[in-house]
Formats: structure tokens, C-alpha cells, sequence
């Protein structure tokens, strides 16, 4: 990320960061920051760099990740199952979407839609019948910017560890994360 030598105060405070902290980590003096922060300086390109590196590290750690917005309870369903079964679970467990699994792997999504729309066709006995495609798996370390633009294509995203599903992360997760708590 680029900055001005304006902006390093305010980056600094809403990091929560004193000037001290700030050029330890940048590892330039105290006083070095408190005359940039004033204006009383034009710091040198090494000395800058160096601050800037160590607010962008920071931001970076900052930044809220799929771990701390997954529901780390999964209901799902197996393609096998019917769809009576299917509209059980997401009644009793309040949700609209169930991701399916098969021999521990993602293979599809069924949704209140996709029941929906089969029961108005009469089609499909069993979920594998009427499942979506499955929806995409994204790391504990992901980003929020990145879970939020898959969620603009898709009704939920998996988390997954390793190859194992460890969590999943809707719309309505997303939100109550970032604004409603």
C-alpha cells in the first residue's frame, strides 16, 4: 500500500500505535516520527520506506480474515438424502442452505431455491438430484475483501484446513461480523 507523509499520523492512531511503538517496528528514533508528523522534516527515501513498511505489515495484520468470520458449525447433507431431509434440517437449524458432502468432500449446495424450484417441476427424489454446483473453498487466512467478492457470486463460501471443511461463511455471517456483532 502507498501512503503520503501526511497520513502517517492518522495510520499510526488507528493502528492504536504510539510514536515509540512505530519506530521500533520501523526501527527509526521516536523523534524521527514526531518531526515527520509535524512537518518539521523530509525524512530520507531509506527512513521512509522503512516507516511505510512497518504501517503496511501492521495493516495487513489488522485485517480481518475467514477464521474470524466462519461459523465453525457445518450441517450439511449427503447427495443421497432426500429432499424431505434436506428441508428438515434447514427448518430445524434455521438456515437456507446446506452444503452437500460426500466421503468428507464438498460435491454440491442446496439451497431453499433449488428445493423450491425442483418441488415446482417435480423433479429429483434425492439432493444429488437437484444440488448446485458446489460453492468455493477459501483458507482460514483469507481476506474479508476477498470473501466478500465471492459472496457477491455465491450464496456461502467453505473454509477449509488442510483439505478438511472447518467452517463455513454467508451473507448474513459477513454482515453480523462487520455490523452487527
Amino acid at each position: 500500500m502507498t501512503y503520503e507523509l501526511e497520513e502517517i499520523k492518522k495510520i499510526r492512531k488507528k493502528l492504536g500505535l504510539t510514536q515509540t511503538e512505530l519506530a521500533n517496528r520501523a526501527g527509526v528514533s521516536q523523534s524521527l516520527i514526531a518531526k515527520i508528523e509535524s512537518s518539521r522534516i523530509d525524512p530520507t527515501y531509506t527512513k521512509t520506506k522503512k516507516i511505510f513498511a512497518a504501517l503496511s505489515d501492521l495493516e495487513r495484520k489488522e485485517e480481518i480474515k475467514a477464521e474470524q468470520l466462519m461459523a465453525g458449525r457445518i450441517i450439511s447433507i449427503a447427495p443421497n438424502a432426500s429432499i424431505k431431509e434436506a428441508i428438515s434440517k434447514m427448518k430445524k437449524s434455521q438456515i437456507s442452505q446446506l452444503p452437500v458432502i460426500e466421503e468428507h468432500k464438498l460435491v454440491g449446495l442446496v439451497s431453499e431455491s433449488t428445493i423450491l424450484d425442483a418441488l415446482l417441476k417435480s423433479k429429483g427424489k434425492e439432493v444429488r438430484e437437484i444440488m448446485q454446483e458446489a460453492p468455493p473453498i477459501v483458507s482460514k487466512t483469507t481476506s474479508v475483501q476477498v470473501v466478500s467478492s465471492l459472496l457477491k457470486h455465491y450464496p456461502m463460501v467453505v473454509v477449509a484446513e488442510e483439505g478438511k471443511l472447518v467452517g463455513l461463511i454467508t451473507k448474513s455471517d459477513l454482515l453480523g461480523k462487520l455490523y452487527g456483532g
